[in-house]
């Protein structure tokens, strides 16, 4: 066979090789942008970072003499058209002192939604102190047309914070969260405590 005749197959081969590299370039990235969310919320929540606040499976054994003003925010993103907000703007708990509040959720459509809270604390390095028990964004949401729920909050705020320098001379911590739509019908979580139905309509 001639050097001419050799020149395309190899030539081939090789537009072959940079293909096929390509395609596990795209396909590698793919999986790693797909793993970085999981990453980094699994990151957020052990470290606080970003306001991320700590689910914990038991209450506070220690409780400070000093109080920390707790408000909370509320937001519905486009996609859900539903009344959200706390049924108290402000808590002054003492610090390590398990609390409960409660959050409302009204389906204004005239179609069953699906939502799932996000939720951060500001300041930022409250984060990692601010530790919850139970919460409704642990699951996903279902409201039909109409429905309203009562969604319970059981949090507290680690003593430790008076003792870290970055956190010591915080006294009012935000507890923000934002409904977003979701689909599909798996939870993310088992529901502890669940929401529970409000008979009366505010």
């Amino acid at each position: 066979m001639s050097d001419k005749a050799a020149a395309p197959k190899k030539q081939g081969r090789n537009n072959g090789a940079v293909v096929l590299m390509c395609l596990s370039f795209v396909f590698g990235m793919g999986a790693m942008s797909y793993a970085a969310v999981p990453l980094y919320r699994i990151f957020c929540q052990v470290t606080g970072y970003n306001g991320t606040t700590q689910r914990v499976e038991q209450m506070s054994s220690v409780v400070l003499d000093r109080k920390m003003r707790v408000t909370f925010d509320a937001n519905v993103a486009p996609g859900l058209q539903w009344d959200f907000k706390p049924v108290e703007r402000e808590v002054n708990p003492r610090i390590g002192e398990t609390i409960q509040v409660k959050f409302t959720a009204e389906n204004r459509s005239n179609e069953t939604q699906r939502g799932q809270a996000v939720f951060n604390v500001t300041p930022g390095e409250a984060g990692v102190y601010f530790n919850k028990v139970q919460c409704f964004c642990f699951t996903e949401t279902d409201l039909k047309p109409g429905e309203k729920l009562e969604m319970p909050v059981v949090f507290y705020i680690d003593p430790e914070i008076v003792k870290a320098v970055e956190s010591k001379d915080i006294h009012t911590v935000t507890l923000s969260y934002t409904f977003y739509p979701k689909e599909g019908s798996k939870p993310l979580a088992s529901n502890e405590g669940g929401a529970e139905k409000v008979e009366k309509k505010l």
